[in-house]
């Protein structure tokens, strides 16, 4: 690099795939609380240090890896009844806009894909450290958390109680644990 060269300011981050999970909890039955989660989270950020405003966040989902524990319940979650799997395979989070310090804690704003339906959801986010793997590679661990209505997007199957109420909650709260490992820079040619 010369001495009017500069390092880049931007770089790209990838989800790693075996330490990410996107969990969510709902209401059941209005007395106790259902928690799952999808196992296969891909994605990338790509971030601009000196703009964290111009960031960007791409998330997809395997609607798929729906974990609640109990297999009938997630194959029922599969149907069309609610995620609808087989015509809408992928839940998608595309960020809109970054606020805050993104070296500490920070909100994004994006827009949120299930079902077909879009809507713009807002994720309170805390970066919870940077630094170095055993293998050379350069990761930072993430935590986002935000709520969202089901109806909104469609999922909107219920079953009404006896005794008042129905059986699924509308509001859904979401929490993403994620590493993401910094990806090499491209060699650039010798001058």
């Amino acid at each position: 690099m010369t001495s009017t060269q500069t390092a880049p300011t931007t770089s790209t981050w990838n989800v790693d795939a075996t330490h990410a999970e996107l969990g969510f909890a709902v209401r059941h039955l209005m007395i106790s609380t259902v928690r799952g989660r999808f196992g296969a989270v891909t994605g990338s950020v790509t971030l601009d240090e000196e703009k964290p405003e111009a960031s960007k966040i791409d998330v997809t989902i395997d609607v798929s890896s729906i974990d609640t524990r109990q297999e009938m319940r997630d194959n029922h979650l599969r149907s069309a009844d609610f995620f609808d799997v087989e015509n809408h395979p992928s839940i998608r989070f595309v960020s809109t806009k970054v606020e805050g310090d993104v070296n500490a804690d920070f909100r994004v704003t994006g827009d949120l894909t299930i079902r077909g339906t879009t809507h713009s959801v807002k994720l309170d986010v805390t970066n919870e450290g940077r630094g170095m793997d055993p293998w050379g590679n350069e990761r930072v661990g993430i935590n986002a958390t935000g709520k969202i209505k089901r109806s909104d997007f469609g999922l909107t199957w219920n079953q009404a109680l006896e005794a008042g109420g129905v059986a699924v909650g509308d509001e859904v709260k979401l929490s993403l644990d994620v590493e993401l490992v910094r990806q090499a820079a491209p060699a650039t040619a010798a001058e």
